[in-house]
């Protein structure tokens, strides 16, 4: 027997997890193995087709030119057994795996946590991870397979679709301002503690929207957590700037200056393109895509609609 009849399908799946990855670490928890099974899969497959697949250095696994044509080869077995395996099942569990999902702590809180349970329901067959840690987890190094993010990826090999707008405004608590001065003006809010984000750790660009209200506010409260500025404002520490999504859920909270102040922003939901195409990641893109349009009413305040409808009969 010829070594290259050695290996098995089971080494090609170590094979295009390492290949995807370049870590053996970030391979072997998507397949729920260890570092060691992995490194002896990827050598025994090797050994077996008697050619060198990867470069080792410090940084991980690099594929060589060779590793790169076999991933083409591995990816088309993939997806035929991929196929064969859903012909075989039904929909639910021909979604199998770990998915980890890195998303900002008020979409992962507010949103995606309460639709939770529709999800389980819907793939009972997929583990979900789900990161919350205010920054840019990076695609390229697979820390995550998908990101939902605040602002469009610009260039790399990354799919990237709009997922939803949403809204902010600034709120303050009803007892709040019952003790402060008031405010009818954009100049008025300068006489009033702000509650924001640490300036120098805003991990994006869409979250950089004190300027948009008035250019000359400095917060008197920072928190890196949209909850601890949620909380601060709930407890009349001052103003806050907040989406209208969870901020809508506190009767205690007040709009300040509706008919002035909305600023919009935008979740997108990216990958890896290589990661697009795999059943599990496309089951989650999919279930947030269709979750998000089903669930505009909670993105998008029902005042938007009344102001355009009212300026259009102006």
């Amino acid at each position: 027997m010829s070594h290259a009849s050695q290996f098995t399908w089971d080494d090609l799946q170590f094979f295009l997890a390492v290949a995807r990855t370049g870590q053996l670490s970030t391979a072997a928890r998507q397949l729920r193995s260890s570092h060691a099974t992995v490194s002896r899969r990827i050598d025994r497959l090797e050994f077996a087709l008697k050619v060198k697949l990867f470069e080792r250095n410090p940084r991980g696994y690099v594929l060589t030119a060779m590793g790169t044509r076999f991933v083409e080869t591995a990816e088309k077995m993939e997806q035929e057994t991929e196929r064969l395996r859903a012909d075989l099942a039904d929909g639910s569990l021909s979604q199998r795996g770990l998915v980890r999902l890195s998303a900002p702590e008020g979409f992962a809180n507010f949103f995606f946590a309460t639709v939770l349970p529709q999800f389980a329901a819907r793939h009972p067959h997929l583990a979900l991870e789900l990161v919350t840690i205010q920054q840019i987890m990076s695609l390229s190094r697979k820390e995550a397979d998908i990101s939902v993010v605040l602002d469009e990826p610009k260039g790399g090999p990354y799919f990237a679709e709009k997922l939803t707008d949403y809204h902010l405004q600034v709120y303050a608590s009803r007892d709040y301002l019952a003790r402060a001065a008031p405010i009818s003006t954009r100049d008025d809010l300068l006489n009033h503690p702000f509650i924001s984000y640490i300036e120098e750790m805003i991990f994006a660009p869409g979250l950089d929207y004190l300027g948009d209200v008035h250019p000359r506010i400095k917060p008197q409260f920072q928190s890196s957590s949209i909850f601890a500025q949620l909380t601060a404002t709930r407890n009349g520490l001052g103003l806050g700037i907040l989406p209208y999504f969870f901020a809508c859920r506190y009767p205690e909270l007040v709009r300040v200056l509706p008919d002035e102040i909305d600023l919009k922003r935008h979740y997108w939901i990216t990958c890896h393109r290589d990661l697009k195409q795999a059943p599990r990641v496309r089951a989650v893109i999919d279930f947030l895509r269709e979750t998000a349009r089903s669930e505009d009413a909670c993105f998008i305040p029902p005042y938007i609609g009344t102001a355009r409808k009212a300026k259009a009969e102006v």
